[in-house]
């Protein structure tokens, strides 16, 4: 059966009705599949007006960013007729017979279409093809060259993107074989991921913090043919591996040269070069036999336990995702505002590729790079000098800009904290009570615009609008907090087995502490809920992942019999469907009196009483009885962001207001500061006094000497805690906790 083509440019796609079917509910099953919110905005969908790319402007600040020649007039031979619907159709999905997953590179899924998600499927390059129409002129990517910022246009991204594909074919990428990247977020990571795409290969990212086994094992995994590294640094990881890596055929290094001529090693340059010799006829042919159910991307969990699953994601996961999860999150299209976002977060975990990378291309976004050294200190010069319309952080980077602000605030003179306390005082007050009302009493108003609008403007979001955060859980005292500086954090909810975002706040989606609402056109449905509505979070839609790479069994525990994602967290919906998370299936801790005990809350609660402490593990699983590790809030060096010794001034000031004038770990932890155990004892006997019953009390605890890291193994890449890794880093002092008790 044909497929139907594309439709002509400026004609807005069908999207179909929005509204989706009241599903029942059930003793064993609570569903949730919600409407689009009819506050939310529709003008993305018929809004269709851009520049011609006919008269594409001249760029003359796009410099030699690959090959030292400004791109702003070239045009292709192939591939790209400017004012003509582009050649390739939308290719026919006559698989109906096909499974709703695989674990092959090169398979193929039944993809979820249904009445209420009715969404054409498309390829990655039908999207950015579609984009250039409206969006060709606009700037696409900024980068700092020589301190001085430099922009490409989309029209330039796109043929960009085909030279590097080609140079990836003349490499020798094959179908359904993976390009691997190993390098800080860059235009050249971009062009890298489009390029593999456009090629017909598999974008896979590798964490820079990676060690050379685990480069190995995933480059291995994927069957890379080529790999794309940064810096000597991470090029001396490939070369130590390469002869483990049959699949591997070159290696390309775009920020510095190689250190010497080797065999097979490219520059970027090189690259684009040997692509020329590539025909556009060739890479075009590529092009129009991909389709949107066939794999172009993949993501490597950061598992706590074994080797990392590669979560396969469709081409129709990445184009609806971009599409729906980012308009659920109130994106704006670029023809009613230019979202402007700073890629800083890693690109080889889902939730920044889909926020910078595809959907920066879906919505004509403008991306500006941080420098590598973004968390160590200097993420709030870029967001100064871009000054983003859209920002997200992983819940630990809102946290260290709030000690960061607390530490500024701490060193002020006495009138400017005054006058800062109170400010927060007061918005966080009327946000709390009135988080809807528009109009703000007098006193507000006058503490945003005396107080907190300079706050927001040291901070580089004076022109931010959506703030948004996910990949872990969020204290309530750092929410509170930036709600005090009038800054609401959206929360997202999704895992990368979902491309990102299942749930989604937005300015016109908000509750305090929930997740969001369902994207609309997908499902979520809880199961084996308790008496508090408590159940495990099964998701359905277009945003499900096609199987894990070669893991039949880990994939058919995830994806049920029905087609349902079995996601481990665990939650509750509200009457009006916001979504509450309140822990992980695994990580709930059952006791050895088979007391079944969520851990996060307990924790959670520990650190609002006790505001001196950074981290708080529950420990308890078997047990007769629940301990906790707890660490204490240090300040990071500014070189390599590991944990030093030194308090924070929030945790100075909280030992001086219980008599201790320590000002480091090792003063409280090594000489056992009575004043501070003595202070934690009483804030962990308030939470148990707050407790639902006696097997919920901690009874004993430990201060470690050093803070959780990413580098001391207890953080994965996006700040969350690996718990099995702590259990057994610190067996020895958890043991210490049961044994004194059969003493």
């Amino acid at each position: 059966m044909p497929a139907p083509p594309l439709p002509p440019q400026g004609q807005p796609l069908t999207v179909g009705d929005r509204t989706a079917p009241q599903m029942p509910r059930g003793s064993e099953a609570g569903y949730c599949c919600l409407s689009r919110d009819s506050n939310m905005p529709d003008s993305r969908d018929d809004q269709q007006q851009g520049a011609s790319l006919g008269t594409s402007q001249d760029n003359s600040q796009t410099s030699s960013l690959i090959d030292g020649q400004t791109l702003s007039k070239e045009s292709p031979s192939h591939g790209l007729q400017l004012s003509a619907p582009e050649k390739a159709r939308a290719a026919s999905l006559d698989g109906a017979e096909e499974a709703l997953w695989t674990t092959r590179a090169d398979g193929r899924v039944r993809l979820r279409l249904e009445p209420f998600c009715t969404q054409r499927p498309y390829t990655v390059h039908q999207m950015f093809y579609e984009a250039l129409d409206k969006y060709g002129n606009l700037s696409a990517l900024g980068f700092k060259c020589k301190d001085k910022w430099e922009r490409i246009s989309y029209y330039q991204y796109y043929l960009i993107a085909r030279k590097v594909a080609k140079g990836f074919l003349k490499l020798g990428l094959e179908r359904a074989h993976s390009v691997a990247i190993l390098g800080f977020n860059s235009p050249e990571w971009f062009f890298s991921a489009v390029g593999t795409v456009f090629a017909g290969g598999i974008v896979t990212g590798i964490y820079t913090t990676s060690s050379p086994e685990a480069c190995q094992y995933i480059s291995h995994d994927c069957r890379a043919n080529v790999i794309v590294v940064d810096t000597q640094k991470q090029l001396e990881k490939i070369l130590k591996i390469w002869k483990d890596l049959p699949h591997l055929k070159a290696v390309v290094i775009y920020q510095e040269p190689p250190p010497k001529k080797m065999a097979n090693v490219y520059t970027m340059e090189e690259l684009i070069e040997l692509g020329q010799e590539v025909p556009e006829e060739a890479l075009d042919a590529i092009i129009d036999t991909q389709q949107p159910n066939q794999c172009c991307v993949l993501v490597y969990t950061s598992g706590t336990t074994g080797n990392p699953k590669g979560v396969m994601l469709s081409q129709d996961n990445i184009t609806w995702t971009a599409r729906y999860g980012s308009q659920a999150g109130d994106i704006q299209p670029a023809e009613v505002q230019q979202e402007v976002v700073v890629s800083y977060l890693p690109l080889s975990h889902i939730a920044a590729q889909i926020y910078d990378l595809w959907t920066g291309i879906q919505w004509g976004a403008q991306v500006c790079f941080a420098d590598p050294d973004a968390l160590k200190g200097t993420l709030v010069n870029t967001l100064r000098e871009v000054e983003p319309t859209s920002h997200m952080g992983v819940p630990r980077v809102w946290e260290k800009i709030m000690e960061r602000i607390q530490e500024v605030a701490a060193q002020s003179g006495f009138i400017r904290r005054k006058m800062l306390l109170w400010a927060m005082s007061v918005t966080l007050e009327q946000n709390l009570t009135c988080p809807s009302n528009d109009l703000k009493p007098f006193t507000s108003r006058l503490a945003d615009y005396l107080v907190l609008a300079r706050v927001r403007q040291a901070l580089g979001f004076a022109k931010c609008q959506k703030n948004f955060y996910g990949a872990a859980p969020m204290t309530a005292e750092t929410q509170r907090f930036f709600l005090g500086l009038n800054i609401r954090l959206y929360a997202g909810y999704g895992l990368s087995e979902s491309t990102g975002p299942h749930f989604m706040s937005s300015p016109y989606n908000y509750r305090l502490y929930s997740s969001g609402r369902v994207v609309p056109g997908c499902r979520v449905k809880l199961v084996n809920q308790d008496e508090d509505g408590i159940g495990e979070i099964c998701l359905w839609g277009r945003t499900i992942f096609m199987g894990y790479l070669n893991m039949e069994d880990k994939t058919c525990e995830a994806i049920d019999s029905e087609g349902w994602l079995h996601t481990g967290d665990m939650g509750r919906l509200d009457a009006d469907g916001f979504l509450y998370i309140t822990g992980r299936l695994k990580e709930l801790i059952i006791t050895a009196g088979g007391e079944n005990v969520p851990p996060v809350p307990i924790e959670e609660a520990v650190k609002m009483e006790l505001p001196i402490i950074s981290s708080a593990m529950l420990i308890g699983d078997q047990r007769k009885f629940l301990s906790m590790l707890l660490t204490l809030k240090c300040t990071l060096d500014p070189e390599t962001s590991e944990p030093t010794d030194s308090l924070t001034e929030q945790a100075m000031e909280f030992c001086q207001r219980v008599g201790s004038k320590a000002s480091t770990v090792s003063e409280i932890v090594g000489q056992r500061d009575e004043a501070v155990y003595q202070a934690i004892h009483e804030g962990i006997q308030r939470v148990n006094a707050n407790a639902a019953a006696r097997p919920y009390h901690i009874q004993k605890w430990a201060i470690l000497q050093r803070d959780f890291s990413i580098s001391g193994g207890e953080l994965g890449p996006t700040m969350k805690l690996k718990r099995l890794t702590v259990l057994e880093k610190y067996k020895d002092i958890i043991d210490s906790f049961y044994q004194e008790q059969k003493q």
